[in-house]
């Protein structure tokens, strides 16, 4: 397959072709796209240097996949044509989340649905990815009714820039500002743009985005949003309410037998998950576990993971991986 990243010399989209490397997927050639500030950059893959290439470049080449991680206005303008021509299109940005017809996708969650005519397919925010592979095998089995989320994100969420305005501070330097006030030493409610509810919308992705991937439109979820002066890896805090009661053995058992979760749970010892241990691996870490004492049939849960690769660049990777498994059954 020819592959094309687009954003390839972003935080996500250098994930993106690492992760292609580490789990050798079957590429013939890759095609990293950058920003014209950055072409004739080079980029290496399995031994071999690449340089990036304008995007429509890339759209003449007629790749058979492409991971786009460039933002919203990127993914708005080329999503749709390189889809037309054939390419399977898998979109980091928040473009096409929303949209009825176009599947919003965790593997582990709802990779049921992806056929093999899928041609557009999202990729959901970090901060759902982690709650929903989280939450997808107890809903099954208790059926939650309301989530209540509250969100202790890593700067690497919002770029490279951002990055640079916490390593400035920390060095007691002025640096370009990503956020409206410092992050080293601080945590900013505050994650995207406040609408007109007073939630910001990287709240409101947590809220709509989930609904969609577990097929419960009128699931009761409600968010806040934290930044915290941490690199890589997001915390939750969750508490659910389900219909049905629970023990937290079983709770325990059947999060600890879900692909892709794993359970650190044992405070007697400090056992649980932090950013710390999250970085760099692309399982979602749960513990904390314990009953709601202020609400019958409620559970409390920490959920940590590391948002650029299980929360950007995994996810997106195992959704193509998923469709090369749907193309080679069908032939």
């Amino acid at each position: 397959m020819k592959v094309a990243v687009i954003g390839a010399t972003g935080l996500v989209g250098q994930k993106m072709i690492s992760i292609l490397e580490e789990r050798d997927f079957p590429l013939k050639e890759l095609i990293p796209v950058a920003s014209e500030r950055s072409i004739g950059k080079e980029l290496f893959f399995q031994g071999n240097s690449f340089e990036t290439i304008t995007i429509e470049q890339a759209l003449q080449m007629k790749p058979e996949l492409a991971l786009f991680s460039a933002g919203k206005e990127i993914s708005l303008q080329y999503g749709k044509q390189f889809a037309a021509s054939g390419t399977i299109v898998i979109d980091n940005s928040s473009a096409w989340r929303m949209e009825p017809d176009i599947k919003l996708i965790v593997p582990e969650v709802n990779g049921e649905l992806l056929k093999q005519e899928d041609r557009l397919i999202a990729n959901p925010n970090c901060s759902t990815i982690q709650m929903v592979v989280a939450l997808a095998p107890l809903h099954k089995i208790y059926k939650i009714k309301r989530v209540v989320v509250s969100t202790y994100q890593a700067v690497s969420g919002s770029g490279q820039k951002a990055l640079a305005q916490m390593e400035a501070e920390r060095r007691l330097e002025n640096a370009e500002k990503a956020y409206p006030y410092s992050i080293d030493l601080n945590c900013l409610p505050h994650g995207g743009e406040f609408l007109e509810n007073d939630y910001t919308s990287e709240e409101m992705k947590l809220v709509n985005e989930s609904r969609k991937i577990l097929g419960e439109p009128d699931l009761k979820v409600t968010a806040t949003v934290v930044r915290i002066p941490v690199h890589t890896g997001h915390s939750e805090s969750i508490n659910l309410e389900f219909e049905n009661d629970f023990t937290i053995n079983d709770v325990k058992e059947i999060l600890s037998g879900t692909p892709g979760i794993k359970v650190l749970d044992a405070p007697e010892k400090n056992h649980y998950p932090m950013p710390l241990f999250a970085e760099g691996k692309d399982d979602v870490f749960v513990g904390r576990i314990r009953r709601d004492v202020s609400c019958k049939k409620a559970l409390n849960l920490w959920v940590v993971s590391d948002n650029l690769r299980k929360g950007a660049a995994t996810n997106a990777v195992q959704i193509a991986e998923k469709m090369l498994e749907i193309k080679e059954r069908n032939f």
